[in-house]
């Protein structure tokens, strides 16, 4: 129909090939499909670096959606993590964060230097973070360096760690001295009763998935997007 349509408008003795007509309307369409993407912004990537409070914590999903609404652009949150590990782990792990070549990251390396058996004193831990910052600011110039720490510990959990305020503190501080964030969720899960706290956090440590995303991927909206929310 169209090969009719266009011989019949040129009204020339010679009929123009129909597969001919078909790849320049291919080419249009393309062009317009092309123009589309371009002006759809880029994935805004996340790469959240730490212990079992990421690995397990089940609020990346929330933040992903959450933040994406926010901005208006899709966003996509990997993580580095193990549970169990400390910052002498995560030394080990700075490549496996830069090949991700994220726009931010969200990092907690203090909760397992603090425990009593993980041998990790309080300077060698503020050593080892300071370490981890410098390389990761050295390494993704560009890349915007979010230090957090996430919930309270509680029962066995909490003796284990007695000195984890000052490993926060710490970490705090390194963070500050190069001009990075740093985000305290603590407050927030403390405004919750002693019992819901402890509905929350049922092992003293790892928070319940769908509590902890209701807590934690907010505050990180509000901190990642501040005024720019599309709503």
């Amino acid at each position: 129909m169209i090969c009719l349509q266009f011989w019949r408008a040129v009204r020339t003795e010679r009929r123009p090939a129909c597969g001919l007509v078909l790849f320049l309307a291919g080419l249009v369409m393309l062009s317009a499909v092309r123009n589309s993407y371009a002006d759809s912004p880029p994935p805004l990537k996340i790469v959240a670096f730490g212990t079992s409070l990421t690995a397990r914590g089940g609020w990346q999903p929330a933040l992903e959606t959450e933040l994406a609404a926010c901005l208006q652009r899709p966003v996509k949150v990997e993580s580095v993590a193990k549970s169990g590990e400390t910052s002498l782990w995560a030394l080990t792990q700075i490549d496996r964060v830069v090949a991700e070549q994220p726009d931010i990251i969200l990092i907690e390396l203090y909760a397992n230097d603090a425990t009593l058996h993980r041998f990790v004193s309080l300077a060698q831990s503020r050593e080892n973070i300071g370490n981890i910052l410098d390389q990761l600011q050295q390494r993704l110039p560009q890349a915007r360096i979010i230090v957090m720490a996430m919930n309270p510990f509680s029962g066995l959990r909490g003796l284990i760690r007695p000195f984890v305020d000052s490993y926060v503190s710490a970490h705090e501080a390194e963070a500050q001295k190069r001009g990075l964030e740093f985000v305290d969720h603590r407050p927030n899960w403390e405004r919750l009763t002693p019992d819901d706290l402890a509905t929350a956090i049922p092992d003293g440590v790892h928070p319940l998935p769908d509590i902890a995303s209701k807590i934690i991927a907010p505050e990180l909206v509000k901190r990642i997007a501040g005024n720019n929310c599309g709503e």
